[in-house]
């Protein structure tokens, strides 16, 4: 899967999860910060993006990623294994 379909998907994810509209997301958007998610939030994107790409991803590290381009980067490591 190629890096844009990728970051299509995680950017239907977040504004899915967090109500946000996919025109205002950006890959340099910071989750917290510029997107408001708290950490329960957080949680839930990890679960999503799990979902949606039929992965198992390392808990911790999937919520140490703080913006959406470094959850495509992130999430392209365990698709395209």
């Amino acid at each position: 899967m190629d890096r844009s379909e990728i970051e299509r998907r995680v950017i239907q994810v977040v504004s899915r999860v967090l109500s946000i509209d996919e025109d205002d997301i950006q890959p340099e958007h910071h989750f917290v910060f510029d997107l408001g998610a708290d950490s329960s939030q957080s949680v839930q994107l990890v679960d999503a993006f799990e979902e949606e790409f039929q992965i198992e991803m390392d808990r911790e590290a999937a919520l140490a990623v703080k913006t959406v381009g470094e959850a495509v980067d992130f999430i392209a490591e365990y698709v395209n294994r």
